[in-house]
């Protein structure tokens, strides 16, 4: 992929037992072409792949250095998918839909390939932003798909704690 195109490799890294990630960025054109380079390689050991154009910010930094794990304000909403391509696309979807803050990704490491994303903002911000992640993310990935509209005080230090302990 790099030898196709000059793109930066944010993360190349295995995940699980046969299986191994790598997210690139750069240009639209040259991360395009260094995917399909990438593709190409896989052949038919690729689970899934993304390409998103104009990613959201906050889904860059989640996928080079991790989320900044937002303070939890308002209702919680939790999208869980089989691979960490769909958690990225839907996390990007959920986050340009509505106002919403990225509280964790969770992408693939100790879960088997999957990933999943926390939100939290106002109850209908949430909602909307966990239809566009689903949709986005696609409903053959998704495994899982819950709302708090009111969460009990000790549910918003759970990604937190989980968090300090990397």
């Amino acid at each position: 992929m790099a030898k196709r195109a000059v793109i930066t490799v944010l993360q190349a890294e295995p995940i699980s037992p046969g299986r191994f990630w790598i997210a690139v960025g750069g240009g639209e054109a040259e991360v395009e072409e260094s995917l399909e380079a990438g593709v190409d390689a896989a052949a038919d050991s690729r689970i899934d792949h993304v390409l998103l154009t104009f990613a959201h910010d906050e889904v860059i930094h989640a996928v080079r250095e991790g989320p900044r794990r937002a303070a939890v304000d308002g209702s919680i909403g939790v999208l869980e998918f089989a691979t960490l391509s769909s958690a990225i696309r839907a996390a990007d979807a959920a986050l340009k839909c509505a106002d919403v803050s990225l509280v964790d990704l969770h992408l693939a490491r100790g879960i088997g390939g999957k990933g999943y994303l926390v939100l939290c903002g106002a109850l209908s911000d949430v909602e909307a932003a966990l239809d566009a992640g689903a949709a986005s993310g696609g409903e053959e990935h998704l495994v899982g798909r819950e709302l708090m509209a009111n969460p009990d005080e000790a549910v918003p230090t759970v990604p937190a704690r989980r968090g300090s302990l990397r």
